[in-house]
């Protein structure tokens, strides 16, 4: 009896715990619907579209607790496709994907002088 007793209250304490979590907006526009879901302390913690069929489509970024962005990335069908960033402290990597396989990785710290040139 006791045992059941505690599965009980461990169980209310769940339910309490979830309702206190921040619920995701959701916002058809069309064929997609646009998605914002939050961390606990209310930041944004990803902002996408899902397709018709409900897989993940288009642009996704993904943001930490305080609001700094983590992750930039898109989705066809809900696989990976394209390039993929990644901040990490004072570093950036770059993930190139196909049909969610990564075929390349590059990574850039602060120390890394990147030069571009258009000729």
């Amino acid at each position: 009896m006791k045992k059941i007793a505690i599965i009980l209250v461990m169980l209310c304490v769940g339910f309490t715990y979830a309702q206190d979590n921040i619920q995701p907006k959701l916002e058809k526009k069309g064929d997609v619907t646009m998605a914002t879901y939050f961390h606990d302390n209310g930041e944004v913690a990803q902002t996408g579209t899902f397709n018709a069929e409900g897989k993940l489509q288009g642009e996704w970024t993904s943001f930490d607790a305080e609001g700094n962005k983590v992750a930039l990335g898109t989705y066809d069908a809900g696989k990976k496709v394209g390039k993929w960033f990644f901040w990490e402290d004072n570093s950036l990597k770059e993930v190139d994907y196909v049909d969610s396989k990564i075929v390349t990785v590059n990574k850039w710290d602060n120390k890394t002088t990147v030069a571009i040139s258009n000729r």
